[in-house]
């Protein structure tokens, strides 16, 4: 039977790559919720295409626009954040793809989790913020959460089979951004245009920033320290230029397995979708001959400074990742708005992770109050810089 997808943040990088591969698979896949937070042209194109049995558009302002576009199609159409939150609880969705960017995919991601519905994870920041929350809500409702991320989904796919077998040791690899080994000078003078440029990954904005302040690199080793159950000691990243091996797992006698292919987000997407089915592809494949050779570098943290922000929140615990979280959104914001400096970034955001109150054991309504206190402070740290 086929899969129903309910896709949160439809519009954005994941979400659109996901619909073409759900395009590409009528067989396997078919699409039953699609959510936005303010595209709405793209969000009614997608409708129109796919005919989903509900929309949500996160933005009440734009309800009555999406609905009139509409009106002719046998859509449902909803809006606000609760509609979201709630919307993913449907009995008719099968798999809840969260491609939300940020904070935002936190609520309902838990709430498909106590659902019962099984998870493809793009949105990391559920994990940084709410790890220990999810991972245990997913392990009582016997929910799968399959990762999108690439190097999870390297990580994942090198561990079917070893289950039973201890980990020493798993390497994120990382392309080290579009600033790879530049100094602390040269990164004093980058702009905006000059972040946006990675050089081998197609991403949202935002991820893209994260990627060349290496603060994606550190969300993930907080991902993958939920996801696979592993302390900061057995997780370690590498850099390596060329984005062909997305990641490895190091065993206990010593024996590594690397996942590789060619850099396109469509590929784990579509495992994630079809797992344990791998399904059949027209994607470009890899060529041994056009990579004649692949590097591996240590990143380095000093110049950095978020990949050891990140290493730090995730041994200290409670409600520092959270912190570190909600004042990286803040900083990219300014940063993208052309308010603060590059390496400001990471100023900033250690400040803020020094002055918000410790939460060893946090609830949800524990993070929820960090992630608004934290937004405030670091606004208010940014705004005093300009």
């Amino acid at each position: 039977m086929k899969r129903k997808i309910a896709i949160l943040g439809s519009t954005g990088s994941i979400g659109t790559q996901s619909l073409e591969v759900i395009a590409q698979n009528p067989d396997y896949f078919e699409v039953e919720v699609l959510t936005a937070n303010n595209n709405v042209d793209l969000l009614i194109q997608q409708a129109k295409q796919f005919q989903p049995n509900v929309v949500v558009i996160a933005n009440k302002e734009k309800y009555a626009f999406v609905s009139e576009a509409l009106e002719n199609e046998d859509i449902k159409v909803y809006a606000g954040v609760d509609a979201l939150n709630q919307v993913v609880e449907m009995d008719t969705v099968d798999l809840v793809l969260t491609a939300m960017v940020g904070y935002s995919g936190l609520v309902p991601t838990y709430n498909a989790v106590k659902a019962g519905k099984n998870i493809a994870l793009a949105n990391k920041e559920t994990l940084v913020v709410a790890g220990e929350i999810i991972t245990k809500t997913a392990l009582e409702n016997k929910v799968e959460i399959l990762p999108v991320d690439s190097e999870h989904s390297a990580i994942f796919q090198c561990l079917v089979g070893e289950f039973m077998n201890p980990i020493e040791k798993i390497y994120l690899t990382c392309s080290g951004g579009p600033f790879r080994g530049k100094t602390l000078d040269e990164l004093q003078h980058v702009t905006v245009d000059d972040a946006l440029d990675h050089p081998n990954w197609d991403m949202g904005a935002k991820i893209t920033i994260d990627s060349a302040t290496l603060m994606n690199k550190g969300f993930e080793m907080i991902e993958a320290h939920w996801l696979f159950g592993l302390p900061s000691s057995k997780i370690d990243v590498i850099v390596h230029p060329q984005s062909i091996i997305h990641s490895i797992v190091q065993f206990e006698d010593g024996s590594m397995k690397a996942q590789m292919g060619l850099p396109d987000m469509k590929l784990p997407i579509q495992y994630a979708m079809g797992f344990p089915k791998r399904i059949k592809n027209n994607f470009p494949r890899f060529n041994f001959l056009d990579y004649p050779s692949l590097n591996f570098e240590q990143p380095n943290t000093k110049i950095f400074r978020n990949l050891a922000l990140s290493f730090e929140a995730m041994d200290k615990g409670g409600n520092v990742p959270c912190v570190l979280n909600a004042a990286n959104e803040i900083v990219v914001e300014e940063f993208l708005n052309r308010k603060i400096g590059f390496l400001q970034m990471s100023e900033i955001i250690e400040e803020a992770m020094n002055k918000v109150a410790f939460i060893e054991k946090p609830g949800l309504d524990d993070l929820i109050a960090t992630n608004d206190e934290t937004r405030r402070i670091t606004k208010l740290l940014a705004e005093n810089r300009i």
